[in-house]
């Protein structure tokens, strides 16, 4: 995700506004999945690994989730080169670069800490749903 967001944001005001869409429309494509294959599989198991005192990373990620997604309803909706476009994908990769590192240096070590979950298993459940659900979202354009 920060190759694709630092590629967008090496583009220029003005410039291949084609690029913009198809780097907008990657990083859409690559949250939504990912947000979708944390949502159905790695946040029950984190709260169900973690209990009470996972609960609120838990939900506080499920927020941040919902906030990405507004975001991207929103750009998905515009056309590069429109007011505010450029701007709500900045924001987003900040969100998104917040969220990354609070799952990092928090839930992740919480998790591997706890010896509750098979972490390769896991790895490879959430590996095996990202290929399906690529491939599903790609085919609905």
């Amino acid at each position: 995700m920060d190759a694709l967001f630092k590629r967008y944001e090496e583009i220029k005001d003005g410039d291949d506004e084609n690029l913009k869409l198809a780097l907008a429309e990657s990083i859409s494509l690559a949250l939504l999945v990912h947000t979708q294959i944390e949502e159905e599989i790695f946040y029950p198991k984190v709260r169900q690994a973690l209990g009470e005192e996972g609960a609120d990373e838990v939900d506080e990620a499920l927020v941040e989730h919902q906030a990405a997604k507004d975001l991207i309803e929103k750009i998905e909706a515009m056309e590069p080169g429109e007011e505010l476009f450029d701007a709500r994908v900045h924001v987003l990769s900040e969100e998104i670069r917040h969220h990354v590192q609070e799952e990092e240096h928090e839930m992740f070590p919480a998790v591997q800490k706890s010896g509750k979950l098979d972490l390769k298993a896991l790895g490879e459940q959430l590996a095996r749903r990202k290929d399906a659900l690529t491939r599903e979202l790609a085919n609905e354009d």
